[in-house]
Formats: C-alpha cells, sequence, structure tokens
C-alpha cells in the first residue's frame, strides 16, 4: 500500500513537473510584475480555438502588400492544427488561390485586443531559402490611418536566407522600411530552428522592448512628439504566420525541395502590469 502511495505522489510529482505552467498568474520580470490576462496553452486537440483565434485571408486577393508567394487558408488542418500541446502552421506546396503555396495566418483580432502589456510566445521556426516566419502586433482599430500610421509591433521576424538572426521591428508614419527609417535591431540565435525560444515583448506607456528568452536585444522610446512617431497608444492584436517568398522573403527566391515548412507555437500569453 506504501509502495502504491509513494509511486502515485511521485507521478503526479513527474506529471507537475513536465506539464505546461497554466497556473502561474503573475510573472516577476526585471522591469516589474505582471498579471497573466489571456494565454493559449494548446493544450487541446483540434483546429486552433476559435473564441481566441481567426484566420486573416482578407489580403490574399491583393498579395497583402508585400508581394508573398502564399495563400492563406481559413479552418484548414493541413495549414493550422494542435495536437500534442503545440499549435502547427505548415506552409506546403498546394495551387490555391493563383499561388503556388498555401499557409496560415492567425489573429486575435476581435478575440485578444490589448493596449500595453507582455506578450510571450514560446515557439521553434521553420527555416529554409523562402521561408518567413513571424510574430507581430498590428493596430485593431487604425484611428491614426492606414499603414504604416497607426503603427506595428514585429516581435519576432527571420527570413530563411539568415536563417540564424531574429529582427524586432517598430513601424510608425515617421520611422518606416519605405522610408528606410525603420527603427530595429536583430540578434544572433542559431538554435531558432531546432529549439524551442521565448520571443518575448514588453510595451508600456514610454517604451517597447524585445526580447529572445531573457535578452532584451530591442528598445524603442516614446519621443513625446506625436502619432506619427509613436502610435502606440491604441489597441493592438496578436498575429502569427508563415509567408512565403515576398520583397523580403525571396530575396534569394524559394527553394521547393524544402517543403513542407512547420512554425511550431508551444503556448502564447499575454500579461498586463500589475501597478
Amino acid at each position: 500500500m506504501k509502495t502504491k502511495l509513494f509511486l502515485l505522489a511521485f507521478l503526479g510529482l513527474f506529471i507537475a513537473c513536465t506539464s505546461k505552467s497554466t497556473s502561474v498568474e503573475t510573472i516577476t520580470t526585471p522591469t516589474g510584475k505582471w498579471q497573466l490576462v489571456w494565454n493559449d496553452e494548446f493544450d487541446y486537440i483540434g483546429l486552433p480555438d476559435s473564441a481566441k483565434w481567426s484566420y486573416d485571408t482578407d489580403g490574399n486577393s491583393w498579395g497583402w502588400g508585400n508581394n508573398e508567394a502564399q495563400h492563406y487558408t481559413a479552418g484548414d488542418s493541413s495549414n493550422a492544427f494542435v495536437k500534442d500541446g503545440v499549435l502547427t502552421i505548415t506552409a506546403k506546396i498546394d495551387s490555391m488561390g493563383g499561388k503556388r503555396y498555401t499557409s496560415a495566418r492567425m489573429i486575435t483580432k476581435g478575440k485578444g485586443d490589448w493596449l500595453y502589456g507582455r506578450f510571450e510566445i514560446k515557439a521553434k521556426l521553420p527555416t529554409g531559402l523562402g521561408t518567413w516566419p513571424a510574430i507581430w502586433m498590428l493596430p485593431t482599430d487604425w484611428e491614426y490611418g492606414n499603414w504604416p500610421a497607426s503603427g506595428e509591433i514585429d516581435i519576432m521576424e527571420n527570413v530563411g536566407f539568415v536563417p540564424d538572426t531574429i529582427i524586432g521591428t517598430v513601424h510608425t508614419e515617421s520611422y518606416n522600411h519605405i522610408i528606410g527609417t525603420q527603427k530595429t535591431d536583430s540578434l544572433f540565435i542559431p538554435t531558432n530552428f531546432t529549439d524551442f525560444h521565448v520571443y518575448a515583448l514588453e510595451w508600456e506607456e514610454n517604451e517597447i522592448r524585445i526580447y529572445v528568452d531573457d535578452t532584451n536585444y530591442f528598445i524603442f522610446n516614446n519621443e513625446g512628439k506625436s502619432f506619427k512617431e509613436w502610435p502606440f497608444d491604441k489597441r493592438f492584436h496578436l498575429l502569427l504566420n508563415v509567408a512565403i517568398g515576398g520583397n523580403w522573403g525571396g530575396q534569394k527566391g524559394v527553394d521547393d525541395s524544402l517543403f513542407p515548412h512547420r512554425f511550431l507555437i508551444d503556448y502564447v500569453r499575454v500579461y498586463q502590469k500589475v501597478e
């Protein structure tokens, strides 16, 4: 009897130590204490939770502005599926909508929209010539006007022709890549496609900070001028996607022999600061 009780206690401890930490409602970082307000641990099987995620397909008809080579699908389990505690976004060769490839672009718009917070996404990236995975944020209401006036926050971007480099960027009317003034930085992470890493954003009233794991490699400050420099006082939502080709991702071409490409997301957690 004692042996059985010991085994049960050990099993319970093992499960507690190896399962995802979904019960931790507050965390502390060097910048303060944060309260969990929204999360998806992907602890189910099937399509992504429709109460938390939608599929963005609106730009398929006009190419998303970057001349990308994929067609984003909606509700297609071959492009977005949850199993074994992981959301997998798959880009594959599968002609649709006049494009050679299909993929998925997941968004929280209308289901998860926030003004400020800490955003953590644990993920393992695809790699290969032509890939362009991203974890990013766009304004929900576009109150300052069309892109880039209302802003964009790129928590993580990676392109397959520079596979070991992670890029964090913000875009505004005054600072964007169209006019060559974007604010950006990068970090060398050679294991981003072999291991999971935590890609994080801390967004406060006067500062944006972007991290990989515990390394803060990009800071963007509110200059206190106008929305043209800082449109980040309105609510934003999250996006997860794998683009193929395009103006940036396709600069060195696309290697069809490497498909399919899989973007693995272990969890998404959103916190707001405890004052």
